[in-house]
């Protein structure tokens, strides 16, 4: 009797304790996304949300009326000063700032200035995020072509990054883009489009806002679709049919994927989640956006998986099972784009989250895994996740990284912040990068700049030519970035 006495108290303490412990840890995540960014600009100093590059700046200037951005521009050129373009951001090389200079925070110019349902158009101001211009859809049945699997970023960053999203029927972002307007080095503001002005629409395009200042822009949209989602394990050798089928199908719209960099599975395992258009109802619940939630959970196993091997099979099963379970589930378009994303904004004062991303050949994919595997399998760097998207050949861009049909992966790494652990991550990453080059691959530009000035050209073999066209439209470098910086002189 006395040992079952004992034994309900001794539950009911450790019932207890788990729902302190739970409680404390969701609380000090929302503490720490409600300030999340406070430090990314404190005292002169400006960090991205790779937070590996402070920099000391001369001033951030909020952008909300065009005029405005002219004399900010006209002062800082009157005193001598680079100008950069900021977003939300989010990308991790320095691309939003430089040393001594003037960031204009394009945030607060975010007005939504038309929709034209009949044309499937929408002009927005750069500063408009993925969510706002979400909102201001949706009421019309309508949806983004193309973009991030998140929406907090900002239309202009995005532009500047060219990115690349789940949708399998676009090539970038670029190719549903109409016209925008330009703010140049010299004062002057231009319409940009393909037939106008080809040289300056495809080096602003993924051009990391070294050639002006985004205004506005006007934007292919599509229909608000419902879709039911299907998922399914792939083999690795199996991949490139599987991506072949999958885009000769045109019932599927969007596609991604997860490779599993678990010890237990690692680079052996994938799975695919399909969404296929569907004649069902567009019945308010279905088509009303969703908000982030239960990204606690997701956070914390995230963080498991930082510091323990276990952890990350654990992650790994768990994520699997999940998306297994959303099989035959219906979701809208706009909401098969409005993926979680609090669980991603991660912040410690002794190491950070980076992302990398790379590109190969659809056919290469098989033996570039195998190859990625070996190598992974001795080295020590800490990957948490790979998510795998089929990008269309794009070749326009000066600064394109789909010169063929591609599979990219979008690696996730956690490392420390000091300056051994950063070398150390650099030279894991360019083994990482000398693999996919050998592979006939590419990688991506807005992260942190492990990636040598040679691999750079090699993947990048039109970069002169982009040099030169920044020479010619901003020959004063008045628009300058830490990016630009470190490989303008690709000798």
């Amino acid at each position: 009797m006395m040992n079952s006495h004992w034994f309900k108290r001794l539950s009911l303490v450790c019932t207890l304790l788990t729902v302190v412990v739970f409680v404390g840890a969701y609380l000090l995540q929302q503490y720490s996304l409600a300030h999340y960014r406070d430090d990314l600009f404190q005292n002169g100093v400006i960090m991205d949300v790779g937070r590996l590059l402070p920099t000391k700046i001369e001033r951030i200037e909020t952008a909300k009326e065009e005029e405005q951005i002219k004399e900010i521009i006209k002062k800082a050129e009157k005193q001598h000063l680079k100008v950069s373009i900021s977003g939300a951001r989010h990308s991790m090389g320095g691309h939003t700032y430089y040393p001594g200079g003037v960031v204009i925070d394009m945030s607060s110019y975010n007005r939504i200035l038309g929709i034209n349902k009949k044309q499937s158009t929408i002009h927005v101001q750069s500063g408009a995020t993925w969510d706002s211009i979400q909102k201001a859809l949706a009421p019309y049945g309508l949806a983004v072509k193309v973009m991030q699997s998140q929406n907090i970023f900002t239309v202009g960053g995005s532009m500047s990054a060219n990115v690349h999203g789940r949708d399998i029927r676009n090539e970038s972002l670029g190719d549903t883009i109409n016209w925008f307007r330009l703010l140049l080095a010299d004062g002057t503001v231009i319409k940009v489009d393909r037939q106008s002005q080809p040289e300056l629409f495809y080096n602003v395009i993924g051009g990391y806002g070294l050639f002006g200042v985004i205004l506005d822009v006007e934007l292919q949209v599509t229909d608000d679709e419902v879709y039911v989602i299907k998922s399914k394990d792939v083999s690795v050798k199996e991949f490139p049919d599987y991506v072949h089928r999958l885009r000769n199908n045109p019932g599927i719209k969007l596609a991604y994927g997860r490779l599993s960099t678990a010890p237990g599975s690692l680079m052996d395992s994938l799975y695919v989640v399909e969404y296929h258009k569907t004649a069902h109802k567009h019945d308010k619940k279905l088509m009303d956006l969703k908000e982030d939630h239960q990204t606690f959970l997701t956070s914390e196993l995230l963080n498991l998986s930082r510091k323990t091997g276990w952890g990350k099979d654990v992650l790994w099963n768990l994520q699997r099972n999940y998306f297994f379970a959303l099989d035959g589930q219906y979701i809208s378009r706009n909401n098969s784009m409005r993926s979680e994303s609090d669980f991603l904004l991660y912040k410690n004062p002794t190491d950070t989250d980076v992302l990398q991303e790379f590109f190969v050949p659809i056919d290469e994919f098989p033996s570039y895994v195998q190859e990625l595997k070996t190598f992974l399998r001795q080295d020590e760097i800490d990957l948490m996740n790979i998510t795998i998207r089929y990008v269309s050949k794009d070749e326009s861009p000066a600064l394109s990284y789909a010169k063929d049909d591609m599979i990219a992966l979008v690696a996730l790494f956690n490392h420390g912040k000091k300056k051994e652990d950063v070398e150390k991550a650099k030279a894991s990453i360019r083994k990482m990068i000398d693999i996919t080059l050998a592979h006939h691959g590419t990688f991506y530009l807005p992260y942190y700049p492990y990636a040598s000035k040679l691999q750079l050209i090699q993947s990048y073999p039109k970069f002169p030519d982009f040099v030169a066209a920044k020479e010619k439209w901003d020959p004063d470098h008045l628009f300058m970035n830490l990016f630009y910086e470190e490989y303008r002189d690709e000798k």
